[in-house]
């Protein structure tokens, strides 16, 4: 096992816990984590007995998959935080007063319920527009995972709302007291009833015991929530791991905190240790001299110098360009001119800020015939045809879950949100669903439907109880969206997917809270067999790596973003966003600079173009580290036509019309 590892991931395999393992991007930190827990495991670690945290499903498969290759045990407990803590909470659901059927909200339905309470308070109604139901749920889910009082939340990061905060506490608690009547619980609910089970002596005792050794990939992304959780499980830090790197924290918007790994080691007594990986295997070394430039000038983080032992002559380019659309013009030829040379599409990606910066390139891409995928927009449980399928699983598993009963009565032709309404506050009192919902009033329209629709109930057995409701729902497929036929590829999909599940429950948990990426809502999406270009933001891009990057609109205003720019911490974190595009590039990397960019409508001035320079994070003491470039290339110098000539040719197009 240790001729796979260099000498500073041994040292992270086999140093005692608490542990903290400061990760540099492509260091090869899965590798890393994945040998300590073989390690483990070879010691005489039960299987079920190992946590392993990461932040989506697919690390935690990737994860288990490679501890199998090194040593011949499954983790039975390696998942997301809130797959986890799912688990946990319909295990223990009987101790803590939770019933354990309960099913999960996505943002989506937790944003409909959240306006549903809005407007049974009458705040809807107000004369002064009270915040809308998004926003409602951002302040509140800002709170819970921050574990901030209302009033601090509200003046820190949503000041405009400030004056509502008494009516916000009301609509919160009205929106919480109504979760617990469906029996719902959304996102947030997970950890923090995980967080509130850690509150009782017995069982944060219980739990952790239960788990000898908990381990946290990409540990910088915790809010302060989890990073309570990881202490209330292990408050004296024996067997707890945590991986993760400080210059790539840049989820701030999601609630993660840097403090909590700047902070970590001295949550302990003695502090936990520290090892760090510094020798990355993706990038050539001109381009980790440039990122390391950039990100030593951050004013707080763990020193750390990546290094490489791929030599390339080729550093990275800064290329100047007159505008969006000269910017356009130079990614497309240049990407065109690497596959010339025999690079494939996908092996190159595009990155942006914000996903509307790469609107000009778009544009170009589809005049040029240039296949490709935009990560960072729509996802699969967004898309509507989905969502109603859902919806009908999560109401037979769920009745008392009104939203999604609501949306589903719906899907029967004569049935509109009045019917529904009343059909919902009717089955409130009933004991038997099935019975109050075979005899509830429906509209004559209705009728000729729904004996089929009440026939979906019937079939138990999993999957082909979903089969069932696939193929009814394919029928109204074509009455509900003009798009059908795109869509129904989706409904295929999702029952491959659904085949693979044991349960409804375990289906529903799952792909609720790691749905898969887009769909075909998303335009132009090319088949999957294609050689496609990529086109990301650079949050979306993280954990990922392409042989040529290109970085567009590398300008003030945009990187840092001008929406960012209001504290220290959020300049910093902007930063860290241009180290995270720059270590994506294995080979090639181009940050462009357009020397004017299009605003629209900010600060009511309506569209323009503005000016800008250079983005900060790149001042002139690293421009050593770059190659500079102008696009376009200067053009041919012709030779000047004599000046005779050039009189004869003007008179004999004057002569043509004589």
């Amino acid at each position: 096992m240790q001729t796979l590892l260099n000498p500073e991931q041994r040292l992270a395999v086999e140093q005692e816990s608490p542990l903290l393992v400061i990760a540099g991007a492509g260091s090869g930190k899965t590798n890393t984590l994945a040998h300590r827990v073989a390690l483990l495991l070879e010691k005489g670690a039960e299987p079920d007995r190992i946590m392993l945290l990461t932040f989506s499903r697919r690390a935690a498969e990737e994860m288990k998959r490679r501890v199998e290759r090194i040593h011949p045990s499954r983790l039975s407990w390696a998942g997301t935080f809130h797959g986890v803590a799912a688990r946990l909470l319909r295990e223990y659901a009987g101790r803590i007063g939770l019933d354990p059927s309960f099913t999960i909200h996505d943002r989506e339905d937790s944003g409909d319920l959240m306006n549903m309470m809005r407007h049974e308070l009458g705040f809807s109604e107000k004369k002064k527009r009270f915040p809308l139901r998004q926003t409602c749920l951002s302040i509140y889910s800002s709170a819970v995972n921050t574990i901030a009082p209302l009033e601090e939340v509200l003046q820190k990061r949503f000041p405009w709302c400030a004056e509502w905060h008494e009516d916000l506490k009301a609509l919160f608690l009205a929106y919480v007291e109504e979760k617990q009547k469906q029996n719902v619980l959304d996102y947030d609910d997970l950890l923090l009833y995980w967080s509130g089970m850690l509150k009782a002596p017995i069982l944060a005792r219980e739990m952790g015991e239960r788990f000898t050794h908990v381990l946290v990939d990409e540990y910088q992304d915790t809010n302060l929530l989890q990073a309570a959780i990881l202490l209330g499980m292990k408050p004296e830090g024996r067997g707890l791991t945590v991986v993760g790197d400080d210059a790539q924290s840049i989820y701030s918007f999601r609630g993660a905190e840097i403090r909590n790994i700047l902070g970590f080691p001295e949550h302990f007594d003695p502090p936990a240790k520290i090892v760090k990986l510094e020798r990355n295997y993706r990038s050539t070394g001109p381009i980790l001299d440039a990122a390391n430039g950039v990100i030593g000038l951050s004013r707080e983080r763990y020193a750390k110098t990546l290094t490489s032992e791929r030599h390339s002559d080729e550093k990275p380019f800064i290329v100047s360009v007159k505008d969006e659309t000269e910017q356009a013009s130079y990614v497309v030829e240049d990407i065109l001119g690497k596959c010339e040379s025999g690079m494939k599409l996908k092996s190159q990606a595009v990155l942006f800020r914000a996903a509307h910066h790469s609107a000009v390139l778009e544009l170009e891409l589809m005049r040029r015939n240039i296949p490709y995928v935009k990560f960072g927009g729509l996802k699969f449980l967004e898309s509507a045809h989905v969502k109603d399928l859902l919806s009908i699983l999560r109401w037979m598993e769920n009745p008392r879950d009104r939203i999604a009963g609501f949306r589903v009565l719906q899907l029967n032709q004569g049935i509109g949100p009045k019917t529904a309404s009343h059909i919902l506050d009717n089955l409130d009192h009933v004991q038997d669903f099935m019975m109050g919902l075979s005899e509830s009033k429906i509209p004559g329209q209705a009728e000729a439907g729904w004996k089929a629709f009440l026939a979906l109930f019937d079939e138990a057995q999993w999957p082909a109880g979903f089969e069932k409701i696939c193929s009814w729902y394919e029928d109204h497929l074509f009455r509900l969206f003009d798009d059908a036929k795109a869509r129904s590829m989706d409904i295929e999909q999702l029952q491959k997917i659904a085949s693979t599940y044991p349960s409804r429950q375990r289906f529903l948990t799952e792909l609720t809270l790691d749905p898969p990426g887009a769909t075909s809502d998303e335009a132009g999406s090319p088949h999957l067999e294609e050689d496609y270009l990529i086109l990301s933001t650079i949050h979306s891009a993280k954990g990922q790596e392409w042989r040529s990057v290109h970085l567009l609109n590398a300008v003030d205003g945009c990187l840092p973003s001008d929406l960012a720019t209001g504290s220290a911490q959020e300049i910093e974190e902007e930063r860290r966003l241009l180290y995270v595009a720059m270590t994506r590039a294995k080979d090639h990397l181009a940050i462009i600079v357009p020397q004017r960019f299009h605003v629209s409508g900010q600060h009511r001035l309506g569209d323009r173009h503005v000016y800008a320079g250079r983005t900060r994070f790149i001042p002139s003491s690293l421009l050593t580290l770059f190659e500079r470039q102008s696009w376009p290339p200067a053009e041919k110098e012709y030779s000047e036509t004599p000046k005779g000539e050039a009189l004869d040719l003007l008179s004999k197009m004057k002569s043509m019309w004589r």
